[in-house]
């Protein structure tokens, strides 16, 4: 028998990793009138006295012995229930931020329009949702946009999953990316996000029914200031402002801290939001609250 972990990727380094196994059943016979073989993918708990121990997702553990295993390998662990989530779904959490604004269903996709802007024109009030399956071709949903947004008074834009088919046959028909407008949707378990998050309890919080929020001062004048929105057990943050004077002082990380905690206190288990992909001091920032992409959307014009 080879010694332990020279036939394959296995070995005494891999117990608390997640691997697959592929083992003989010894005594059996497979289709082809060799050893039947079957393959345990799980959390290898042991690997000691001639044999591994693999506990599965589902079920008891499994005892393979060394003289058993034909091949094997770690491999990464399963992605969390949050960030097996659907693109659309995670992104139709974004509903009760901006609770006036218009919204007509096209299929799958949402047409979204904000009746009274306050300062700047935000993309995600003002662009249809086209993830998902219009319901129609593509290129008469694209002329429904347009009309949608023309009737209105506004530029036609869709926000679109990165890479996927609806953002490559949309090319095809001549919509092009607003410059600067790539985004991260991130995500996190808020209880991880909670934990890293530094916050001195000196900010100011205002609620509004399922949406609260913060504002930040120094010496009487406002720093800044951020948003969030609960939708079931999911929260959402928008709108984090620190003044440029102000920021690399710990200011966004207590805002963010405060709205964290408002949402833990009101049952929320899944935090995320938005960041554009050339934003470095808030990838740094959410980074280390232990946020990671769940996807990346991009903002078309025709």
């Amino acid at each position: 028998m080879p010694a332990p972990g020279t036939a394959h990727g296995l070995g005494p380094h891999v117990v608390g990793q997640r691997v697959v196994v592929r083992r003989r059943l010894p005594g059996q016979t497979g289709p082809s009138g060799g050893p039947a073989m079957t393959d345990v993918l799980g959390l290898c708990t042991a690997w000691a006295d001639g044999s591994c121990v693999v506990r599965p997702e589902s079920g008891p553990e499994v005892t393979i012995a060394w003289a058993d295993i034909v091949s094997g390998k770690p491999v990464p662990p399963r992605a969390s229930v949050r960030q097996r989530v659907p693109a659309r779904d995670a992104e139709g959490h974004s509903l009760p931020m901006w609770p006036h604004v218009e919204r007509s269903a096209l299929g799958e996709w949402e047409l979204r329009s904000d009746p009274a802007p306050v300062g700047r024109l935000l993309k995600r009030a003002n662009s249809c949702l086209a993830i998902g399956e219009p319901g129609l071709p593509l290129a008469e949903a694209a002329e429904q946009v347009r009309a949608f947004y023309t009737a209105r008074g506004r530029d036609s834009l869709v926000q679109v999953e990165l890479g996927s088919p609806t953002e490559h046959d949309l090319a095809d028909l001549g919509w092009r990316p607003v410059p600067g407008g790539d985004a991260h949707f991130l995500v996190s378990s808020l209880a991880m996000a909670i934990r890293s998050a530094r916050g001195d309890g000196d900010v100011e919080l205002v609620e509004d029914g399922p949406r609260a929020h913060v504002v930040r001062r120094v010496a009487g004048v406002e720093v800044g200031s951020g948003r969030a929105a609960l939708d079931g057990d999911w929260l959402g943050l928008y709108s984090l402002v620190v003044e440029p004077g102000h920021r690399r002082q710990g200011h966004a990380g207590a805002l963010v801290a405060e709205l964290l905690e408002w949402g833990a206190e009101r049952g929320a288990t899944t935090v995320w939001l938005h960041v554009e992909t050339d934003n470095q001091a808030a990838l740094a920032l959410y980074g280390g609250l232990g946020f990671r992409v769940h996807h990346t959307c991009r903002y078309l014009a025709p």
